[in-house]
């Protein structure tokens, strides 16, 4: 089993110090060998060829070095059914994905990459989640929900960004779903409801692993790019 990492590596960024970590634990858990394979952003250009990988994974660090390669990767991953985990940056990026190519909002941007954006869809946290850690609750019988097999969890974040709640209404009309919540009821998980296994959080969960601790989510991806 392959997976392909989207993002652009670098050995400070902590998600990305964690990620090898558990992928060799879900490994471990799964009795099945798993590799993994770096692909930065500005080296996905005209017809990327993502067929190689059994699962995608969009990882933190935007902003990306090429936004349309991250998209590009994500778009992939929806349409063709790859087994997608977006985290942080990849929870951003799956959003305005979602909304420039189902919804065909064309100018749905990311205001931290374009501070003038006309539909900014990820925009700046009124509270900033920088090396913090929050409770989450998650939406019943969810993708999430069942991965973690319980009802909630305490996870890691390290963000200034997240879903603009003014667009909430009009994106999960349809097949985008919530999955979990803060306890303020922010949106920090989505779901598409017509895939196998299409997952985004704006927490990271990889961050677990850094803790010698197993990241349920992790395993159910890899789990599911193994079926």
């Amino acid at each position: 089993m392959k997976i392909g990492l989207i993002g652009d590596y670098s050995e400070g960024v902590p998600a990305h110090q964690a990620i090898p970590l558990a992928l060799r634990m879900a490994s471990e858990s799964l009795r099945r060998k798993i590799e993994f394979q770096w692909v930065p952003t500005d080296e996905i250009y005209g017809q990327y060829d993502f067929s190689s990988f059994d699962g995608i994974w969009c990882v933190p660090g935007s902003p990306y070095k090429n936004m349309d390669g991250a998209l590009r990767a994500i778009r992939f991953a929806r349409e063709h059914k790859i087994p997608f985990l977006g985290t942080c940056g990849g929870f951003q990026h799956a959003i305005i994905e979602y909304a420039r190519n189902v919804l065909h909002w064309e100018d749905a941007d990311h205001a931290e990459s374009n501070p003038n954006a006309s539909r900014p869809v990820i925009s700046l946290l009124a509270c900033t989640l920088v090396e913090t850690s929050a409770p989450i609750s998650f939406i019943p019988n969810s993708i999430i929900a069942n991965a973690y097999g319980r009802k909630d969890a305490v996870e890691k974040y390290r963000c200034r960004f997240g879903l603009n709640p003014k667009y909430a209404e009009d994106l999960f009309g349809g097949k985008l779903q919530v999955s979990a919540r803060d306890s303020n009821g922010e949106i920090r998980a989505i779901e598409l409801a017509d895939h196998p296994f299409f997952v985004a959080t704006l927490f990271q969960p990889e961050r677990a692993a850094l803790a010698g601790v197993l990241p349920p989510l992790v395993v159910a991806f890899a789990r599911s790019a193994l079926d």
